[in-house]
C-alpha cells in the first residue's frame, strides 16, 4: 500500500460542514442524506470540533444520573469523571458546539497516510480534518478514503 503518500493525495478537499449553531436535527440529516460518519464544525474556516455518528447516539443512550446535576454544578463541584460529564453534556445538546468533539485532532496537507491511519485507529476516529499552516481546514481524510486508496494501489499491482 502507498502509505508513505503525503494525505492531500487522497484528501477530499470539498468537504461538508457545519457551524456551531446548527442545530442536531440538521446535523444527523446531512450525515444521513451525504452517507458520512462526521462532520467537521468550521466557524471562519477554522476547524472548531467534530459531530460524528457517535456523539449523535450518545445524545439518544440513556444516562442514570439526574438532571439537575448540570444545574448544581453551577453553583457547586458536584463529584463525577469526566466520561459522565461528557456522556451528559451530548445528551441534553441541541447544536453542534454543544455536542462536537472539541478540540478535533487535525493534520496537515503533509501527514503521511500511515500517519492518518494510525490516528484513526489509536484514537477510534473516522475522520481527521486536513488544515494549512494558517489553520484553515483544507480537506478531510476518512477511513474509506484509505479504504479506497487499498484497493487502487492493489489494482496497480496486479496489473504488473
Amino acid at each position: 500500500m502507498a502509505i508513505n503518500l503525503d494525505v492531500d493525495r487522497i484528501m477530499t478537499r470539498e468537504v461538508l460542514t457545519i457551524g456551531p449553531e446548527t442545530v442536531v436535527p440538521e446535523i444527523a440529516r446531512l450525515l444521513w442524506e451525504h452517507q458520512i460518519s462526521g462532520v467537521p464544525v468550521v466557524e471562519e474556516g477554522k476547524v472548531l470540533g467534530m459531530v460524528t455518528e457517535y456523539d449523535l447516539i450518545a445524545r439518544e443512550s440513556e444516562y442514570d444520573a439526574p438532571l439537575f446535576v448540570p444545574f448544581l454544578d453551577a453553583f457547586f463541584r458536584v463529584p463525577g469523571t469526566g466520561d459522565s460529564r461528557q456522556r451528559l453534556k451530548k445528551i441534553l445538546a441541541t447544536t453542534a458546539r454543544e455536542l462536537m468533539t472539541s478540540p478535533a485532532l487535525v493534520a496537515a496537507p503533509t501527514a503521511s497516510v500511515r500517519e492518518i491511519a494510525t490516528l484513526l485507529v489509536d484514537k477510534g476516529l473516522t475522520a481527521v480534518p486536513i488544515v494549512d499552516a494558517h489553520e484553515q481546514l483544507v480537506g478531510i481524510v476518512s477511513r474509506s478514503d484509505i479504504v479506497r486508496l487499498m484497493v487502487v494501489t492493489d489494482e496497480i499491482h496486479d496489473r504488473r
